[in-house]
């Protein structure tokens, strides 16, 4: 990050779409470029819903990194717009990642995105993930057989959990970057409107701390947002689809809410760097996932 910002006639400014099969680590990516929390994380697939822009300052470049869902073969509504917002991002894109996770290789889900990018005419740089896990014998044969694609113009051995190689990939992409002037402030980090944010964190912690217990149609939203001098009062809702959730979620005598709320009020204080006051309510209402308000909150299309 640059406190000076650049003359205009030196600015260069790219929009960076980080595609990729769901949890081959491309929140992780982001948050490690940028350098601080923009996307949240976590073990459980498609956790990041709607595209999410992180704001990276690399010398006279700014670089907006948009942290798109995974791309897979989806059959629902919802699952279906999460795809079409990942195309739609990588299509207006001036620069796109393709993140491939060294331990699973070549999937259907990556084979499928790289058969769509072939069929599309596009270009891609190839960024193989989480080599810290993978011996470094296997990770030869994988880049031939991706590279054999033809469509990488460049490729890039990382680990997005440990930092190793991410900040040659940042130098690659400041290097690319076409001159053009900045969009966004100097010390913005990402677009995400708060109250989202907000919600996403929250979400995250259900994730973490339920597991495999919680299913992946939940959602979080924020209902009331108040600043005072005493810090943040957020009231968020969580919403489960069946009635035989809703205990899971709230834990034995009120357990896992409190749980729940006291470890994203924790983060929530650190990221806003004030206080936060955070109330959760869990509500069942089924078929959420089919809510047009829930598309227009994710920026999604209801109607793919």
């Amino acid at each position: 990050m640059t406190d000076i910002l650049p003359d205009a006639s030196n600015q260069h400014f790219a929009f960076v779409a980080i595609l990729g099969a769901p949890n081959a680590g491309k929140s992780t990516l982001v948050n490690q470029l940028i350098g601080a929390k923009v996307s949240i994380v976590s073990p459980k697939v498609q956790t990041t819903r709607s595209r999410i822009r992180g704001i990276l300052i690399e010398g006279n470049a700014q670089l907006v990194l948009v942290d798109t869902p995974g791309i897979f073969r989806a059959k629902r509504r919802f699952d279906r717009a999460m795809v079409a917002s990942a195309w739609t991002e990588s299509d207006e894109s001036d620069m796109r990642l393709l993140v491939v996770d060294a331990q699973k290789g070549i999937d259907k889900n990556t084979k499928d995105i790289i058969d769509s990018l072939i069929k599309n005419k596009k270009k891609a740089v190839l960024i193989i993930n989480k080599i810290d896990l993978v011996v470094k014998e296997k990770l030869l044969p994988l880049i031939a057989a991706l590279n054999d694609a033809g469509i990488f113009t460049d490729t890039f051995l990382i680990s997005a959990q440990t930092g190793e190689n991410v900040n040659e990939l940042k130098t690659y992409l400041k290097e690319h970057a076409p001159q053009s002037p900045w969009m966004f402030p100097s010390d913005q980090l990402s677009d995400l409107p708060n109250r989202l944010f907000a919600a996403e964190i929250t979400r995250e912690k259900l994730f973490m701390l339920l597991q495999q217990e919680l299913p992946y149609t939940i959602a979080v939203t924020t209902t009331n947002w108040q600043e005072k001098e005493t810090g943040i009062r957020i009231e968020q809702t969580i919403f489960v689809e069946r009635e035989g959730i809703k205990p899971i979620v709230v834990g034995k005598g009120g357990a896992m809410i409190r749980k729940i709320g006291e470890t994203a009020r924790r983060e929530l204080s650190r990221l806003f760097e004030k206080p936060v006051h955070l109330f959760l309510t869990v509500r069942v209402k089924e078929n959420w996932a089919d809510d047009p308000a829930r598309f227009t909150e994710w920026g999604l299309d209801y109607n793919v």
